[in-house]
């Protein structure tokens, strides 16, 4: 082939290239309008004093979605407690302790867990988790707390992954080298590596919030389903994404735009995840 030739195939592999990378930034855009524009009503009609109000009951047209909001959060920092302290552990056995024979079983392991559909695990969660909560706890066993516990399972491998990637990437020429002024092993992981891969670490940590937060149909199965603030750890309420489960197939009108609004919320959230993700990243680079 000549060079004309290959000159021609690169072009066509350029513009191949750019207009998938438009096609997926312009879903994104389309994306985002499209849940503002249906967000719309009820933001003009509803308004915001009452859409962010703490009362639901959209038969006498409150439509307050902060039970669902502090239910969301409740749940990812619940969840990222549960998962972080197992995801940094395993992540430090994986590369600090563990035989290399151990440490590719394990890693198989966290890869299974990553691949388990969220339905089997909210059903493990469903006949198994709430049983026992209920039974410990002498409430109905949903809630925060089994939502919480389902949530770090489900994050776990994500966090475990990235922090073992950040872990990795810390200079053996530091270990060597607090080992060789005569601290012991314990002591050279958490004095030196840890601090070393912190921002990583931050970012696994932080992209486990991002899986937490949009976990939807686990969360459904353990969370009980009641429009209120719950009590206690036990007792069911609900999140933004399991509002929208439960009701988006029979809701219509400015009920159905509230549901929009929701979801523009955990959009905003999600960006807002990203956004940090990208100040993290940008000052570890700056840092190094």
């Amino acid at each position: 082939m000549g060079r004309q030739g290959v000159i021609g195939r690169e072009w066509i592999v350029k513009k191949t290239l750019f207009v998938l990378a438009i096609m997926g930034i312009l879903g994104i855009v389309l994306i985002i309008v499209a849940v503002t524009k249906e967000s719309m009503p009820a933001l003009t009609k509803v308004g915001p004093f009452n859409l962010f109000s703490t009362e639901w009951n959209p038969k006498v047209g409150k439509y307050g979605i902060v039970v669902f909001i502090v239910g969301t959060l409740l749940t990812t920092v619940g969840g990222v407690m549960v998962a972080v302290p197992l995801a940094i552990g395993t992540a430090l056995f994986l590369t600090e302790i563990a035989p290399r024979r151990m440490a590719t079983l394990v890693s198989r392991g966290v890869e299974l867990l990553a691949g388990m559909p969220s339905i089997v695990i909210g059903w493990m969660g469903f006949t198994i988790l709430v049983p026992l909560l209920a039974k410990l706890t002498r409430t109905t066993g949903s809630g925060i707390l089994a939502a919480s516990i389902i949530l770090g399972i489900m994050s776990m491998p994500i966090i475990t992954s990235i922090a073992r990637d950040a872990l990795e990437t810390v200079p053996s020429s530091y270990k060597q080298a607090s080992i060789g002024l005569g601290a012991t092993r314990w002591q050279t992981i958490w004095h030196v590596i840890l601090p070393a891969a912190k921002p990583g670490l931050l970012v696994a940590v932080i992209l486990g919030i991002g899986r937490a937060i949009g976990e939807t149909v686990a969360v459904a199965l353990v969370i009980g389903p009641a429009s209120a603030f719950p009590k206690s750890l036990t007792t069911p309420t609900h999140t933004l994404t399991t509002k929208i489960l439960m009701e988006m197939g029979e809701s219509s009108g400015i009920q159905r735009s509230v549901l929009f609004a929701m979801a523009l919320v955990l959009l905003l959230l999600s960006m807002a995840l990203i956004l940090t993700v990208r100040l993290v990243t940008r000052k570890k680079a700056y840092v190094r």
